[in-house]
């Protein structure tokens, strides 16, 4: 493997903005040290004028392998990723077949490793009727159990109390799930036909997934994970009042119940679905402005843990349908860093809250093996980036195997110039640089 010394780089870093070189050796950061100019390596990258991060470990992704390889694959938004430097990922379970076992489960573990340019881990799946499989995950090497406790596809709604209950006190790893009231989200969606039959219009969207459908079960995740013991982690919360329901005075390493914002949530609001429509069709649904900020500040505030992408392909004829037939989801990976350093250009969030939420905390809160920190000893997973180089998405520079964006038009301010997993160079100056792929990741539990 060859070793990387990157000289003259501004780094962030655990709560800190600081000149130094960075040596890496044998896929591992060997050395920081403002003045390594001395020392040898087979690559040098001068980092001058750039800011160094740790790469971003994204926890939540949905690359459709197997079995919606017309959407999506693991190879081709790895290098979607690795281009909007994040450098690890942790995919879901709603593939086809759905991850309900360990076969099925070491199935994709066995294509990332021949096709991920990122690092990767992958969440076994529950049903109303795998609790045997559930409790046979390794959590060494598995980053944890998804639970779906709204709506979702194929067998993978969890609505039996007794199979809720059994994961909740049992489960080997974290749980982490997603959150909507399937009960309110039904009779929303009973109300709006009423009133519109099947040309219901993209804005009801947040009406029928509404706050109390949220809240409904998210709060009732709460409340059962705190009767079971269970380490629960809700993933994207998209209502201001969920976020009163979590901690922000433990530390993170000693949270039981933690929880996820999502840069579509942090983004958008109703006022988009306008000129957007069905690209910003998310489940749980992009809603107020008020709600946006109130995401934003609990954030800040570390009520919310971690920010995450839910990247989620769909093609773009699929997305193009009228709204019952059009999917829920779309590809955020590749401008998700790019999205957050905007928002550090319009004063929203610092460069050290961004990667405390994006790689610090994601690291610490799934208990990750050497990822998510600059520092010596550990992997080599880096992003590095140009403030002041702005770039127009375009179909020409999506790389998601779908092709399109709800970023499409948009003139981001900042770019990702290089980006290195664990110490392999995959992409410098827009190109991508492949023959190499990420490693598993691994989890001190």
């Amino acid at each position: 493997m060859a070793s990387t010394l990157i000289l003259n780089g501004t780094l962030v870093n655990e709560n800190r903005i600081f000149e130094s070189d960075i040596l890496i050796k044998d896929g591992l950061i060997e050395k920081i040290d403002k003045d390594l100019s001395h020392l040898s390596a087979d690559r040098i990258i001068d980092a001058s004028g750039l800011h160094i991060l740790p790469g971003l470990i994204d926890d939540q992704v949905h690359f459709r392998e197997p079995g919606l390889t017309h959407k999506a694959e693991i190879y081709t938004e790895s290098r979607a990723a690795v281009a909007g430097g994040i450098t690890s990922f942790m995919e879901m379970p709603n593939t086809v077949p759905n991850t309900l076992t360990q076969e099925l489960l070491q199935d994709k573990y066995d294509i990332a490793a021949k096709n991920s340019l990122a690092n990767y881990s992958f969440y076994m799946g529950a049903s109303n009727d795998n609790l045997d499989e559930v409790l046979k995950t390794n959590p060494e090497n598995v980053c944890g159990v998804k639970v779906f406790m709204g709506s979702s596809t194929g067998n993978m709604l969890v609505d039996n109390q007794a199979t809720l209950e059994g994961i909740f006190a049992n489960s080997p790893t974290l749980i982490a799930t997603h959150c909507e009231s399937e009960e309110v989200i039904r009779a929303n969606t009973a109300k709006a036909r009423e009133q519109y039959g099947e040309d219901v219009p993209i804005s009801m969207h947040p009406v029928i997934r509404d706050e109390a459908a949220c809240y409904a079960s998210s709060s009732f995740a709460v409340d059962l994970a705190r009767k079971k013991g269970a380490r629960l982690h809700i993933l994207h919360i998209s209502t201001g009042k969920e976020v009163g329901l979590f901690d922000n005075t433990t530390p993170l390493k000693d949270k039981k119940i933690t929880s996820e914002a999502c840069v579509h949530h942090l983004w958008f609001s109703d006022e988009d679905y306008a000129e957007k429509g069905t690209f910003i069709k998310w489940n749980p649904a992009v809603k107020k402005a008020s709600d946006r900020e109130q995401i934003l500040q609990g954030v800040l505030n570390n009520n919310i843990d971690v920010i995450a992408t839910d990247h989620a392909p769909h093609t773009l004829a699929e997305k193009q349908n009228s709204y019952f037939k059009a999917p829920s989801g779309g590809p955020l990976v590749q401008h998700c860093l790019p999205a957050l350093l905007d928002m550090y250009h319009d004063g929203k969030i610092s460069l050290e809250r961004i990667v405390e939420k994006s790689a610090h905390a994601v690291s610490t809160l799934f208990e990750i093996d050497r990822r998510g920190y600059l520092r010596e000893g550990y992997y080599a997973d880096l992003a590095i980036v140009n403030l002041q180089s702005s770039w127009e998405v375009n179909k020409a520079n999506i790389l998601s195997k779908c092709g399109w964006s709800p970023f499409e038009g948009h003139n981001f301010k900042s770019s990702v110039t290089h980006t290195l997993v664990s110490g392999n160079l995959v992409y410098e100056g827009g190109k991508l640089i492949e023959g190499t792929t990420g490693q598993r990741m691994l989890f001190n539990r």
